[in-house]
């Protein structure tokens, strides 16, 4: 197995960065521009501490304590006719501040007016859970729980929901490498053909952008396809990567793309 490396901030700096771009940031304006949502704020400050509140693209985001997240969803959805959760999910800021930004999305069909509710929460505290409150919340706090490690309180089934109940670590993490770590090259390895076999088969490539046309298993047999169960021991037909039609693309009699010649081909080592 490789040896360990430490996954600190790992993902800090983009590979793919244009040095002269500048994301643009959103313009934020004041509640008291549309009357509705300043109706929102001001109800629902009676209720629980509204840290901070503006009006961005349309939405009205409110900032508040996250263990007042349950009171707030319930004020917006039975008093304030927010009667649809569209989403709910967190953001990695553990090293910029040390926790998650809780995010919750809300709509209201009546009023056609959205909200969006943030809370930050300290790395290593619970938030509870808002599924008796809407019934997506199980399926989605399941992911927020799988993807960050973030632990929701008093949900009905709290497990993973995509990776294995036995995956080391949480993939969206900020500090997760993006092509796993040396569990992820291991795992499949390990549960198909048991430990003894790594020797053999060698560990996973979690390259999603790369196929192999050597794979180990012939899964991705990129230019000598054969029915599955042949035999190639002693022999592998020799068929070359074909990327188009023989000749080109012609269409009446007129050649619209000429071949693609691999030999005269130049792969980039690096982005310009």
């Amino acid at each position: 197995m490789r040896a360990y490396k430490p996954k600190d901030n790992v993902q800090k700096k983009s590979y793919y960065n244009d040095r002269f771009y500048i994301t643009p940031t959103l313009a934020k304006s004041s509640i008291y521009n549309d009357s509705t949502l300043a109706q929102d704020v001001s109800s629902l400050s009676n209720i629980v501490e509204v840290l901070e509140s503006y009006i961005e693209a349309d939405h009205l985001v409110i900032i508040v304590n996250a263990v007042d997240n349950v009171k707030t969803i319930k004020h917006l959805k039975e008093i304030r006719a927010y009667d649809f959760m569209m989403e709910l999910t967190a953001v990695d800021y553990i090293a910029a501040k040390g926790g998650f930004e809780i995010v919750y999305e809300m709509l209201s069909t009546s009023k056609h007016k959205r909200i969006r509710v943030k809370a930050f929460l300290k790395q290593g505290l619970a938030i509870e859970t808002i599924e008796p409150l809407f019934r997506m919340a199980d399926w989605s706090e399941r992911e927020m729980y799988d993807m960050y490690g973030v632990i929701v309180n008093n949900h009905p089934n709290l497990k993973r929901i995509l990776m294995p109940d036995d995956w080391n670590d949480h993939p969206l993490l900020k500090s997760y490498p993006l092509e796993g770590d040396e569990a992820a090259s291991w795992y499949e390895v390990d549960k198909i053909f048991g430990v003894e076999a790594r020797e053999i088969v060698g560990p996973e490539l979690r390259d999603a952008a790369c196929v192999d046309r050597y794979d180990t298993q012939r899964f991705a047999r990129l230019g000598h396809e054969v029915t599955k169960g042949t035999d190639i021991s002693e022999h592998e037909p020799d068929t070359p990567i074909r990327y188009q039609e023989e000749g080109g693309v012609q269409l009446f009699g007129k050649k619209l793309v000429t071949p693609f010649d691999e030999i005269e081909s130049v792969t980039l080592k690096e982005r310009r």
